[in-house]
């Protein structure tokens, strides 16, 4: 079945460029902090991103309430200026539908579908509730691909046939052989995201495997070079991705991977390296220790000063 004009363009824009997650910025007492956040998304809308992810992965939507889901999203959209917002979606079907009409109110452009909350299911059920999501509202709808929740490319073909408002598919799972499986089996009908953390480490096979885009945790702090890099892949500059490999990225991971969580903490961590603070991790993930930050520090500031030079 085929996507709606208005559906389509949404579907361009957000594959026509770099997409990114803001972190939800939580006060000292981890309330939901709406100035400060308010105030990092239109910094970084002020960038090149062709769409942002508000209350996702990187903006620790485990943690938040529904309400604040929905907050998120309604702050976003308002400081966005004309950049699209995917707003994070999940947990069980009741209540994925329900935060999927609260941000559809709340005025999201689509909603990026996380996995369902704990347990495994078959494709059958998977498909069910994918189905029942994209029913509940009129926006895009993109499923995400990874832990418990992996869609194989008969289901996703079926579901891109029922459900016309399914317009997108992200892999976090890693597994390039079912990926690109997908984008054969699929080709145009959806927009094709890559979602590993810190994806600039796998951005050069999701896009041999037909995923031309990807979000970009590190474009909550070094927005300049995040965009190098995305560009540098488009053309095939490998050259310039192996430098920002080597300067940032391996050194960057190295810290991420100290401890559980810290894909998302060390985000964080490097706004408030660059002067960007926006608050503490809600349990049950940790902020990045004083030895870790003191790691990220040179990191972060090198970068952040080379963009500005």
């Amino acid at each position: 079945m085929a996507t709606s004009p208005d559906l389509d363009a949404l579907k361009q824009r957000i594959g026509s460029g770099l997409l990114s997650f803001p972190v939800t910025a939580f006060a000292d007492d981890l309330s939901l902090d709406e100035r400060r956040y308010a105030e990092h998304v239109e910094w970084l809308g002020g960038y090149d991103a062709a769409a942002l992810f508000a209350a996702g992965g990187t903006g620790e939507f485990f943690s938040l309430t529904p309400a604040e889901v929905a907050a998120s999203t309604r702050i976003a959209k308002a400081a966005a200026g004309d950049t699209p917002i995917i707003a994070g979606c999940g947990y069980g079907t009741a209540l994925a539908c329900e935060i999927a009409r609260e941000v559809e109110a709340a005025g999201a452009d689509a909603i990026l579908l996380l996995p369902q909350y704990l347990v495994g299911a078959p494709q059958e059920g998977l498909a069910a509730h994918v189905r029942a999501v994209c029913a509940a509202v009129k926006i895009g709808v993109i499923v995400y691909n990874r832990d418990n929740c992996q869609l194989r490319a008969e289901t996703l073909a079926r579901l891109a046939e029922d459900c016309p408002n399914l317009i997108g598919f992200k892999d976090g799972s890693g597994d390039i052989a079912t990926v690109r499986r997908i984008t054969a089996t699929l080709g145009d009908r959806l927009v094709y995201i890559g979602g590993m953390p810190t994806h600039e480490l796998y951005a050069e096979a999701y896009d041999a495997a037909g995923v031309s885009t990807y979000s970009s945790a590190v474009f909550n702090f070094v927005p300049e070079m995040a965009l190098e890099f995305y560009q540098a892949m488009r053309t095939k500059d490998r050259a310039t991705m192996e430098r920002l490999l080597a300067d940032f990225f391996y050194p960057y991971s190295a810290i991420r991977d100290r401890a559980p969580g810290y894909a998302v903490s060390i985000v964080k961590a490097g706004l408030r390296a660059v002067g960007r603070d926006c608050g503490p991790m809600r349990p049950p993930l940790t902020d990045l220790t004083a030895e870790e930050m003191a790691m990220l520090e040179p990191l972060a500031v090198s970068q952040s000063r080379r963009a500005a030079a």
